[in-house]
């Protein structure tokens, strides 16, 4: 994901029939549908994103919805970019919540924090240099993102895009293994891309290996996988 270095800019509090268009992201391509995201968080300025790249705007709006509705006090991502400014925002409106994101790439921590600081968002989200390590689950070898900056109230929300799949088989496993004793008792897991096969055979797996949670899948663009429990922490799984 690339983002363009623009102006600093901030996004104003106001009601929703209040919204004011606007543009600081000039290089930056809209289509309708983040316009309607856009709109919906009464932002002022043009949303960032790279096509192919970015977490579609279905997505984005089941994000949306949970967030602004259960106000969840600790977010984690896995991956950075569009749905950190969109998640941050959420938080901004909420009064509420802090956004903590694991990014991989340092060019594109920086530029996720960039585009927050140029949103006025930075202070409600955290975009954490994570490089990849090996971990072994199963018999099996991972490399998933370094855990030794996370965040140490429970996680009410958790985004699961990334790392990317072509890093090797079932990329985005670890994360429920890896995480599980962080998760609030009631915390929502949304994962991107979840009609590809892959991500098929990892909701299944996590299924098979914690019993103690409930699936439902949403038929977005890209699929949509919200896995939940009254008990999905560590007692749980």
């Amino acid at each position: 994901m690339q983002f363009i270095r623009h102006p600093r800019n901030k996004i104003k509090d106001t009601p929703v029939d209040n919204i004011v268009g606007g543009n600081i992201f000039d290089h930056a391509t809209i289509l309708s549908p983040y316009t309607s995201i856009q709109n919906r968080l009464q932002l002022e300025d043009d949303l960032p994103y790279t096509e192919n790249w970015s977490a579609a705007a279905d997505f984005l709006h089941h994000l949306i919805d949970d967030c602004l509705e259960n106000k969840p006090a600790q977010i984690l991502e896995c991956s950075s970019g569009l749905s950190t400014l969109v998640l941050a925002r959420c938080c901004q409106i909420n009064q509420c919540g802090q956004v903590f994101s694991l990014e991989n790439g340092q060019e594109y921590a920086e530029k996720t924090r960039s585009q927050l600081l140029a949103l006025g968002l930075n202070e409600y989200a955290t975009v954490v240099h994570a490089p990849l390590q090996s971990y072994s689950l199963g018999g099996k070898n991972f490399d998933w993102y370094a855990l030794e900056q996370l965040p140490t109230e429970p996680i009410e929300l958790l985004v699961i895009d990334g790392p990317p799949g072509f890093i090797q088989h079932h990329s985005r496993y670890p994360a429920l293994p890896l995480l599980r004793h962080l998760l609030a008792d009631n915390c929502r897991i949304y994962l991107d891309d979840a009609g590809r096969d892959e991500e098929k055979e990892i909701v299944a797996l996590w299924m098979k290996t914690f019993p103690g949670i409930q699936h439902k899948f949403f038929s977005t663009e890209r699929g949509c996988s919200l896995l939940y429990s009254e008990t999905v922490g560590k007692d749980a799984l």
